[in-house]
């Protein structure tokens, strides 16, 4: 454990106190600017996905050392961050609480425009998330017919096999989509799977130069899903519309993309007026 370190773990240990807020080598500084410091450390090993040591996020986030250790201090004695194993830093467990909470809250949130947007087309409509290197859905609303779709909320799965997937992935960097897909392996899922690193990349341009993504039973046998990115959220998501392929022709996805952007643009309007 380096120096630096070992003065993260100690001050770590040390519980909070209400002259934490007083002046001191620990002092959390208010500013806003201060602020989205502290937390792009938190997204830089969100990002990362694994742990890192004090010398990788520094260099990752770009912070004096200095800085980074009183941030990194103030996140551990709180939870928001752990030392493991002498040295290295990962995401702590009050994380697993504010993040839960939010996917509820999101879901709330999502429901009104997911809701008008089946009315208007007649099939389902959801809503995902990239967490790590899986697309995670956060909120559905089911059309009425019997027969439905296989992506309940909750459900996790990778991200090159689906529509909300690719519309998740076409935010992100090409390095970062390579790493994420080198990571998952891009298991197949059906006999129309892309499996292949080079082929999906070559099929990510095409999805961000026209702004949508199809998953034609790519995912589950006989589902065809579009799905459109919800630009400029706080998040990286993806809003979708699915069905059977017995009731959701390509001609049928192309003719509802007006109302999912519309409807994608308005979720990440409300989500920015918050």
């Amino acid at each position: 454990m380096d120096g630096e370190t070992s003065a993260v773990a100690a001050e770590a240990a040390t519980p909070a106190r209400a002259d934490d807020l007083s002046d001191g080598a620990a002092k959390p500084v208010l500013g806003t600017s201060a602020l989205l410091r502290s937390f792009s450390v938190l997204e830089v090993l969100a990002d990362a996905a694994r742990s890192m040591t004090l010398d990788e996020l520094v260099e990752a986030s770009g912070l004096p050392k200095a800085t980074l250790t009183r941030i990194v201090a103030t996140f551990a004695r709180k939870g928001y961050l752990l030392v493991e194993d002498g040295d290295r830093l990962t995401l702590g467990p009050r994380l697993i609480h504010l993040g839960a909470t939010a996917s509820l809250q999101l879901h709330s949130w999502a429901r009104p425009h997911l809701e008008r947007l089946v009315d208007e087309t007649g099939v389902t409509a959801s809503i995902a998330v990239l967490d790590s290197d899986e697309v995670v859905y956060l909120g559905q609303v089911v059309s009425g017919h019997t027969l439905g779709t296989f992506a309940e909320v909750g459900r996790r799965v990778a991200p090159h096999s689906t529509a909300m997937g690719k519309a998740l992935l076409g935010q992100l960097p090409d390095d970062k989509v390579r790493d994420t897909l080198l990571r998952t392996g891009m298991p197949q899922q059906t006999d129309r799977t892309i499996t292949d690193l080079e082929a999906f990349m070559a099929q990510l341009t095409v999805v961000r130069r026209q702004s949508y993504a199809f998953d034609d039973g790519e995912q589950d046998v006989g589902v065809r899903c579009i799905a459109v990115p919800v630009l400029t959220a706080p998040r990286v998501l993806s809003m979708s519309l699915s069905a059977p392929e017995s009731r959701m022709s390509i001609s049928d996805a192309i003719g509802y993309l007006p109302a999912l952007e519309r409807t994608a643009a308005e979720f990440s309007a409300a989500l920015r007026a918050r």
